[in-house]
């Protein structure tokens, strides 16, 4: 068996995605040697015991599975109204307990939506779980950030341009102030309750306004780059303020060739739920963060039917 095609199967099985139409020109010509051959050379999936005998690794077999997956979750998610889309991340990330990924789904789909996609998916996950997301989010989730996720959840907020300059600059001081007291006590303010009620009850307008007046009290920085000490609270605030920036910060990881399958299961949903939305923003702030397009990237990274499908959604926002 020649090298090449142990190197072309290797490529096919390799990072996003499977390159169906390679596995299929390559093994289906290849007899019971050179199948011997390709377990011998590919000990990343397969491990050979005292007798010789060469047997597929569980985790290998999960990869796998996992990769095939890919391409089917992708037209699953997109196909599926976006209420139940949203409601069914949810619900999965609650599932899967409180860490990670899972409450940073909770707080893209709280703080990324508008109040009508937002409260169109508390009345899906009614129909489909017969719970409210609130009560469910409220029981799952134990640890500080209970209140600050359960207020988002809750959230439906004003969608209008209308809103008070002096207040927004009030309650920027308030803000500021906050932080620094907490950054002097090294302390959190994710229970803070002002903070909690400024985040999750005002409209984005007021908001945007906000942040500016923030900026300029505190010689530039933003309001995100002082809550670094504050995990979740950033990233509610970077959804709230720039979503395109979020989200294109999550594509450059779940994008790494040694992404796990956790982050490599981000790129799915950012492309499915954003080509509609705000992809062309984010694939201009992609190319300008990261000197490469992001269709180039997803080219380069991911493979097969997989790849065909995010570049065609990529496609839309030309």
């Amino acid at each position: 068996m020649a090298d090449s095609a142990v190197e072309v199967l290797t490529r096919a099985l390799s990072g996003h995605g499977i390159n169906e139409k390679a596995m299929i020109e390559t093994l289906g010509k290849w007899d019971h040697e050179e199948k011997k051959m390709f377990r011998k050379r590919s000990s990343h999936f397969f491990s050979e015991d005292e007798r010789s005998f060469e047997r597929w690794e569980e985790h290998g077999m999960r990869l796998l599975k996992h990769e095939f997956m890919r391409f089917k979750n992708a037209v699953v998610l997109w196909t599926t109204h976006p209420w139940e889309r949203d409601a069914r991340l949810v619900k999965e990330a609650l599932s899967k307990g409180h860490h990670g990924q899972n409450i940073n789904i909770l707080i893209e789909v709280a703080c990324t939506r508008t109040s009508d996609e937002l409260l169109g998916a508390r009345k899906a996950y009614h129909s489909l779980f017969d719970h409210s997301i609130e009560e469910d989010v409220a029981s799952h989730i134990n640890g500080p950030e209970r209140k600050l996720l359960v207020a988002l959840m809750s959230a439906y907020r004003y969608e209008g341009s209308k809103y008070k300059e002096e207040i927004a600059k009030s309650e920027a001081k308030k803000l500021a102030h906050s932080i620094k007291e907490a950054s002097s006590k090294k302390s959190s303010l994710i229970e803070d309750e002002e903070v909690v009620r400024i985040l999750s009850t005002r409209s984005k307008h007021f908001l945007h306004a906000l942040y500016k007046h923030y900026n300029e009290i505190s010689a530039g920085r933003s309001i995100d780059e002082d809550l670094h000490g504050d995990l979740r609270l950033q990233e509610a605030v970077l959804c709230l303020a720039n979503p395109v920036k979020y989200f294109t910060q999550l594509l450059n990881v779940s994008l790494k060739v040694d992404a796990d399958k956790k982050i490599k299961k981000v790129l799915t949903r950012i492309v499915v739920t954003r080509a509609d939305t705000d992809m062309k923003e984010i694939k201009v702030e992609f190319k300008n963060q990261f000197g490469v397009s992001l269709a180039e990237k997803i080219g380069s990274v991911c493979n097969g039917s997989y790849k065909d499908f995010l570049l065609t959604l990529l496609a839309r926002s030309n």
